[in-house]
């Protein structure tokens, strides 16, 4: 769809949903939204720009990956977020730590968009928000822009698909009123995450890194997500460190992840484990090729070889609910790869 004919039909259901609203309204003044005197002006300042939220937001909509949780890790159901494309188990558009929270909670699944092709922006209006979440997403100014005139957006601090969990946590709990709130779930989840890698002292400052996607048809390259990816910066919070190679090719981009030929393979001589998306048989694929064999962590079979369409691969990109269904599972492998590797 162009943008012309886009906005046009964004506003158009924007227009659509005002008029539903205001025809079924019976609230009196003080209850109509807006009407919570308590709720101080809140500013938030994002790579994209600065947004205010001048009144307490009701109807909270998401979009691009895991912003949802937040709310609803606080108790807040979203009336729209995106449709999980990645990890669902049951072909249901839900994560299964998503389901359970939405049963706690005794809700119902909210509207999912479908961002197969992009921000469905017809289907957010549709849901009549009164703040869209992106902390964490990879939302283009367009995006934002267009988004905007549905309502105020908050988008990432500083980088694309670049932040950190806390930092998502903090940034969408702070648009919603709920900025100390958010504050606890962090410590709750800091304490819990501390709690588990202590019976883990085997991976405790394994340098370890993470390759991305591999395509066993193609080994001619290794492709890996630099320390400005949540998955590599979630080993930290495991008690791992970065391997002088990655740190010091992360230092050179600002992108979430980099290139290397694989005839340069041994500059990650370094790396004591690899953690990457595949079965077996990429694992055999990697040890039977002549350069990439001779990375110590594949010679020593230290390699945690996820799922990438299952929740436990899903979740080595850490969000405030998967956190906690997966981290026993996650130490446990990691756990295996550390002791091959010594």
């Amino acid at each position: 769809m162009s943008r012309p004919l886009r906005a046009m039909t964004v506003a158009a259901a924007m227009s659509t949903a005002l008029v539903l609203t205001a025809c079924s309204s019976t609230e009196t003044p003080a209850d109509a939204k807006g009407g919570d005197e308590s709720w101080t002006p809140v500013t938030i300042e994002h790579a994209l720009g600065t947004t205010t939220i001048e009144e307490k937001p009701e109807r909270v909509a998401t979009v691009n990956w895991a912003n949802h949780e937040v709310p609803l890790a606080l108790g807040v159901v979203p009336v729209g977020m995106a449709s999980a494309d990645f990890g669902d188990d049951d072909g249901n558009g839900v994560l299964p730590w998503v389901e359970d929270k939405l049963e706690e909670l005794d809700a119902e699944t909210p509207a999912l968009f479908d961002e197969t092709d992009g921000i469905d922006f017809e289907a957010v209006a549709d849901t009549q928000p009164d703040v869209i979440l992106a902390g964490y997403s990879g939302l283009t100014q367009e995006d934002y822009d267009t988004l905007s005139e549905i309502a105020p957006v908050v988008a990432y601090p500083e980088t694309a698909w670049g932040t950190p969990w806390r930092e998502m946590i903090e940034i969408n709990s702070k648009a919603i009123g709920l900025a100390e709130e958010g504050e606890e779930l962090v410590k709750d989840l800091e304490t819990e995450i501390d709690s588990a890698v202590a019976d883990h002292p085997a991976i405790k400052d394994m340098s370890t890194m993470f390759l991305t996607h591999v395509d066993p048809s193609d080994l001619s390259e290794v492709n890996f997500y630099t320390t400005h990816d949540t998955r590599a910066m979630f080993f930290e919070d495991l008690g791992m460190q970065a391997p002088a190679s990655i740190q010091k090719a992360s230092d050179e981009t600002d992108q979430f992840s980099s290139t290397v030929s694989a005839e340069q393979a041994d500059v990650f001589d370094d790396v004591d484990i690899i953690v990457t998306y595949g079965g077996d048989d990429l694992v055999t694929t990697l040890e039977d090729d002549e350069l990439l064999s001779q990375m110590p962590a594949v010679k020593n079979k230290s390699i945690v070889n996820l799922p990438g369409d299952a929740p436990l691969g899903t979740a080595a990109n850490p969000t405030p609910l998967s956190i906690s269904f997966v981290l026993d599972d996650y130490l446990d492998e990691l756990d295996k790869a550390a002791t091959a590797a010594k």
